[in-house]
């Protein structure tokens, strides 16, 4: 008998019940919406699922309070966690999102033992540390998203400027997810032509240092919440790879186990995304400052997660 793919979204808020319109949009599977605030992802599940009827998908959805209902889900997507608020860092959000994403974990892995986690809670490149520790899977089964959203917010920003459409360009980001990531213009093209011929050195910085900041950008718009049509969009395009095992080569926040020099952490490096997960991490080779942004982002990574340890969260 034909079983649809599960897929559990834990947290409600902006990002998870938009990514449950995302995945449900382009009938990924069946869809789960989990949220410890009663009422509201049963509120949400209902609605998007009524909205099936209109748009005319074919995905049972629906919102719970609990983990049972989430039971042999193929696919877990945590946003769960704190959003930014103007003038923090996703550094500030550490303690509290690490206590989230471990009581998070160890409620999946209960009940879905076989899953793949996708991580977009932040710190992220912490808390999908905190996702791989606290559940014992193997690297392949457990990522974040973060590089697919950066390198977005790139590819909408050359696209902005050049006047040219979003289709034909490919942007690159590596790194962590926050002020240390590494945007790649050598790598970043449009219709296989590479940035660095199509605009001037400083147009280049400023795209660079636009993408670096584009969260914080959003955050300063809103106020009292951060973005969240692009980051569920990237982490949506993150699943449907591996459950359609389309192979796509996309930057992700991967466990290196020696890869660009980096061992025992999770970075944003390219990888390629299929049935299994993360089949492989992708070396590309960086110009000597590349490589010095790479480890500069990897410290930052680094330091993060010994916060934790003091802190005896893992």
């Amino acid at each position: 008998m034909f079983k649809r793919k599960k897929i559990t979204i834990v947290g409600a808020g902006f990002v998870g019940a938009t990514a449950a319109h995302w995945a449900a949009s382009k009938e990924l599977g069946d869809i789960v919406l989990i949220d410890i605030v009663e009422g509201v992802p049963q509120g949400k599940g209902l609605d998007l699922y009524e909205a099936s009827s209109v748009e005319k998908f074919n995905s049972k959805i629906i919102g719970t309070n609990n983990y049972e209902d989430t039971k042999d889900s193929d696919i877990v997507i945590i946003t769960a966690g704190l959003p930014r608020k103007p003038g923090m860092s996703r550094d500030d959000l550490l303690a509290t999102n690490a206590k989230i994403v471990k009581s998070v974990t160890e409620q999946i892995v209960k009940y879905s033992p076989n899953c793949f986690i996708i991580v977009v809670s932040n710190p992220l490149d912490a808390m999908v540390y905190v996702a791989k520790e606290v559940s014992g899977f193997p690297k392949n089964r457990v990522m974040g998203m973060a590089g697919v959203l950066d390198s977005a917010r790139m590819s909408a920003f050359i696209s902005e400027e050049l006047n040219v459409s979003v289709e034909d360009i490919n942007a690159f980001v590596l790194g962590g997810h926050g002020d240390t990531m590494v945007p790649l213009p050598r790598y970043s093209t449009v219709a296989g032509i590479p940035i660095t011929e199509l605009m001037d050195k400083d147009t280049i910085e400023k795209i660079v240092d636009r993408t670096r900041n584009g969260g914080a950008e959003i955050v300063n718009y809103l106020k009292t919440g951060s973005a969240f049509f692009a980051p569920s969009a990237s982490v949506v395009e993150m699943a449907e790879s591996i459950l359609k095992d389309k192979k796509r080569i996309l930057p992700c926040a991967a466990y290196l186990e020696g890869e660009y020099g980096i061992n025992g952490y999770f970075i944003g490096v390219p990888v390629k995304l299929g049935g299994n997960g993360v089949e492989k991490v992708i070396e590309i080779n960086l110009t000597d400052d590349e490589k010095a942004q790479l480890m500069k982002s990897y410290e930052s990574v680094k330091g993060l997660v010994a916060k934790m340890k003091e802190m005896e969260i893992i």
